[in-house]
């Protein structure tokens, strides 16, 4: 018997699942266009997710009959730089990068509008294309991105040391003196942060620390402060998927701040992951369309059939991810979908905190506010 000595991670599981050996339940709506359409697009993603060009980008030729030319890249700022090159060249016309780094895309003249007309936005999920997320993807009233596929970072809880429920269950639980808890720096103040911003203690709106660097301290200083008189509760600090796990099998964490792949190894130990009332924190992968793109419209075919269930279950699963479509979900293994379902109950998809954009100087700050938190 072999022994894994890779962390297993909810990536590694679902890339084992059903859908990402090509099964699906059912195929995702096309529109007439789409099957009418031939061509070409040019997409620049990330490397690493075999399943892109082994399973989603073929479902994608068979459903509309456009070819994509995939360029890989590591990294967004490799991303970025290819971007740049392609206003000259035009050797792309879409990209992925995160929702936080469109406005520097944008301000660097790379972005052109999404014709919304030409998708299908009533395909996506709630809480993914509107509300905070259509904030972060808007600006000067054109839709620069749309989502492609989402995670997150909410609790962690035993279920018998610790038993909540949704719209029971807040940030307010991690900086009870009564519970002991495991968090990484940054996410902790932030966390205390939008708990103060909502409890209506703070000067101004949180959101507004991540816009100029002297709103940034004057509001992570609260924050700072207040979570170190609270921090007697904290049994360790976690920075990736193995010391997170640590600190509730053998620490004695009951609740902690996390990543979904964390509450979904642990599920069988008798742990939970759960939205917060106050909203998970959330990030996404979208699909920019560069300002020359050459294949306009199969660009929107493209983006168009993302939002799919099929499409965005694919997608996902490439990523070890989750759908950003409606029904996307029902496609992917049932472990996974019964998971996504606890944790995001009711309208707390609707609620989830988008990491806003984070410039340089903002995630130097906030790494000496982590410092000065943990040595404390």
């Amino acid at each position: 018997m072999s022994i894994l000595k890779t962390p297993l991670t909810r990536r590694s599981i679902l890339k084992t699942t059903a859908l990402g050996a090509g099964v699906l339940a059912a195929p995702g709506i096309i529109s007439s266009s789409a099957l009418a359409s031939s061509g070409e697009v040019n997409f620049t993603g990330w490397a690493g997710y075999p399943g892109m060009a082994e399973k989603v980008f073929p479902a994608f030729e068979k459903a509309t009959g456009i070819k994509v030319n995939f360029t890989e890249q590591p990294d967004q700022d490799t991303m970025f730089a290819q971007a740049k090159i392609s206003l000259s060249t035009g050797t792309s016309d879409v990209v992925e990068p995160t929702l936080d780094r469109v406005s520097a895309w944008n301000s660097n003249g790379l972005l052109q509008g999404w014709d919304l007309k030409k998708l299908a936005v009533d395909n996506y999920a709630s809480g993914l294309a509107d509300g905070s997320a259509d904030t972060l993807a808007t600006i000067d009233g054109q839709k620069l991105i749309v989502p492609s596929v989402w995670g997150t970072e909410a609790l962690v809880y035993s279920k018998e040391g610790f038993p909540t429920e949704y719209g029971k269950a807040s940030l307010a639980d991690l900086f009870n003196p009564e519970n002991q808890v495991t968090v990484r720096g940054h996410s902790a103040l932030a966390a205390m942060g939008r708990w103060l911003d909502a409890e209506g203690k703070l000067p101004k709106p949180w959101i507004d620390g991540y816009k100029d660097e002297a709103t940034m301290v004057e509001l992570w200083d609260i924050a700072l402060a207040e979570a170190v008189k609270l921090k007697g509760n904290v049994v360790q600090f976690w920075s990736g998927e193995n010391d997170a796990q640590a600190a509730f099998r053998t620490n004695g964490a009951v609740i902690g701040l996390c990543w979904d792949s964390t509450g979904y190894n642990l599920k069988k130990d008798g742990y939970g992951y759960l939205a917060p009332k106050e909203g998970a924190f959330a990030w996404n992968q979208g699909l920019v369309l560069l300002k020359n793109a050459k294949n306009v419209e199969q660009a929107h075919e493209f983006a168009k059939w993302v939002s799919t269930a099929e499409g965005s279950a694919l997608w996902a699963t490439a990523f070890s991810a989750n759908p950003v479509g409606k029904g996307g979900i029902d496609l992917m293994d049932p472990a996974v979908s019964e998971f996504y379902k606890e944790s995001f109950p009711g309208d707390a998809v609707s609620k989830m905190y988008w990491w806003p954009s984070q410039a340089a100087w903002f995630l130097s700050k906030r790494g000496e506010y982590a410092d000065k938190y943990k040595a404390a």
